[in-house]
């Protein structure tokens, strides 16, 4: 049973919502801007939509703790629509049709797909996500920065791999950065200690936050020393504008000619579908991680991103999903309320306009060691142990989820997932179709077979082995009583039996078989509510 909501107010979650904002303002800046990298689109295209992912989305959404930006699930699609169309400014105009496709889907209520995904396979794709996390950052922490940091597919854009790109850092280390993520780290760690928190003054600040101005000092100190100067390219490199006329300048505009071009329509049914699935997965995880369980309306979610990408497109920003790496920073930093979601992207929008040059201070090791910690939480050791005690039908579409998206994509990860879950899933139907009791008697045994409530032509050969395995001289009882649906091979299996038994001297009696089980029922249930649930709530 989900646990009762606290009793705080809205003050209380505002305290909690603005450090929680500015911790996934820190992930998210690098993120926006490496996904961009990673997609052939302008750097400044991803900070939009992290902006809009945070302020128009995060207005709209139903979602409470969920933040939406650029994902890098999209960077493939986003560089491969780029090429086909011809233009960055056509593509853009394919992402406002995404938008609006995607609204429709929401208008449509096609949001139910969302809670047909297993818990296993969100389990192992929060697990996957934490490890592809970690994993990729590590390069970054010893300041080898060849790979966007948002980037997280295993084949990276440049012909390397995860683990070839954690080779290179053996030859490749860089002393200033090394220090930065040590030092950042360290105070990540020791942050959340009791020495600290006994102390209110400092466990008011966020770890993350003095991380972050840990590694900006060491910059500047690190400055003077040539061994240990960083250079650009380890620093987070946002476009200089001076005030908002000037950043106008610097937004791109879309092609609505691109309105009468086929390809347009195409692409933007490729970006609302991958966006959907992306968001709808999302969505689940975070419900998942919600330490109130509250429930996200998807069709409302849908209809938030859709709005989202649309505004996002006219502005000439990136496509934008609910994101899990952010989602999870906003949860683990202690947020209560979409507040968090809005205000980071306020502070994105205020490092554009008034504080490039500070942001461009900020080290890329010190905003690895915050995504280490972010990886780590998502994949503790604790969680794999929990998914074994749940047994193999748990752990074994878990371990694929993760290693699919460990040696390939978010997506391709989750879809095996799902195959390896469905798999289990007829597995489980195909073995316990019925329950058997024997009893031994003078004269000849007597068997009982009671079949389960649903029995598929899946159970077909199940039943057909145990009826003709049962030696002569048996009694056998086929209760059906409880059964909703046989199918009818399953039915031609029992009635072929019933003429084989009169030649083997089987004695064969069946129960509560008539035609109605031919056709499977659907069970009506009837709910009282004093309001209407938000799962089911209308966009």
């Amino acid at each position: 049973m989900p646990p009762s909501p606290p009793n705080h107010s809205k003050l209380d979650d505002l305290r909690a919502d603005l450090p929680a904002s500015l911790v996934v303002f820190l992930v998210a800046l690098p993120l926006c801007l490496g996904i961009a990298l990673a997609s052939g689109a302008p750097m400044l295209s991803g900070l939009i939509a992290g902006i809009v992912g945070g302020i128009v989305v995060g207005a709209l959404s139903g979602s409470a703790l969920g933040v939406s930006g650029p994902a890098a699930g999209l960077a493939v699609v986003v560089l491969t629509a780029i090429e086909d169309l011809g233009s960055f400014e056509l593509f853009l105009c394919a992402v406002v049709v995404a938008g609006v496709l995607q609204a429709l889907l929401g208008l449509l209520r096609a949001g139910f797909i969302a809670y047909f995904f297993p818990s296993s396979v969100i389990h192992g794709m929060l697990a996957g996500i934490g490890i592809i996390i970690f994993l990729k950052q590590i390069p970054h922490a010893f300041g080898w920065d060849h790979d966007p940091i948002g980037e997280l597919s295993y084949v990276q854009p440049d012909g390397e791999t995860t683990f070839s790109e954690i080779e290179h850092i053996l030859s490749h280390i860089t002393p200033g950065a090394t220090i930065v993520a040590a030092v950042a780290l360290a105070i990540l760690l020791l942050w959340g200690t009791r020495p600290i928190q006994r102390r209110p003054l400092l466990a008011l600040i966020p770890a993350p936050v003095l991380a972050v101005l840990s590694g900006v000092l060491l910059n500047l100190l690190f400055a003077r020393f040539p061994d240990l100067a960083l250079a650009p390219e380890h620093l987070v490199q946002i476009p200089i504008s001076s005030g908002w006329m000037a950043a106008r300048d610097l937004v791109t505009a879309p092609d609505l000619a691109g309105l009468t071009n086929p390809k347009t329509y195409a692409v933007a049914a490729t970006i609302a579908i991958v966006a959907s699935i992306e968001t709808l997965l999302c969505v689940e995880a975070t419900d998942k991680l919600d330490a109130e369980r509250r429930m996200t309306p998807t069709n409302r979610e849908l209809v938030a991103q859709g709005i989202g990408n649309t505004v996002s497109g006219l502005l000439g920003g990136l496509p934008v999903t609910q994101v899990i790496v952010r989602s999870s920073a906003n949860i683990q930093s202690g947020a209560r309320s979409k507040a968090s979601a809005i205000f980071h992207g306020v502070w994105l929008l205020a490092a554009v306009l008034l504080f490039p040059h500070w942001m461009n201070l900020i080290p890329l090791a010190t905003l690895a060691a915050i995504l280490l910690v972010v990886g780590f939480k998502l994949a503790p050791p604790a969680l794999f142990r929990r998914m074994a005690a749940l047994g193999p039908f748990q752990l074994v579409p878990f371990l694929i989820t993760i290693g699919g998206i460990v040696f390939t994509d978010l997506l391709t990860g989750v879809g095996y997932g799902l195959a390896v879950a469905l798999l289990t899933i007829l597995y489980e139907n195909y073995r316990l179709p019925f329950q058997i009791s024997q009893v031994h008697r003078t004269g000849g045994d007597h068997v009982q077979i009671v079949l389960a409530q649903q029995v598929t032509f899946l159970n077909k050969a199940t039943v057909l082995r145990t009826l003709h395995a049962i030696p002569p001289g048996t009694e056998v009882e086929i209760d059906a009583t409880r059964s909703i649906f046989i199918h009818p091979d399953v039915l031609e299996v029992i009635e072929d039996f019933q003429i084989h038994a009169r030649t083997c001297d089987i004695t064969v009696h069946v129960r509560g078989l008539d035609e109605a089980k031919l056709r499977p029922k659907v069970a009506s249930l009837s709910v009282q509510v004093a309001s209407p649930s938000t799962a089911d709530e209308a966009p």
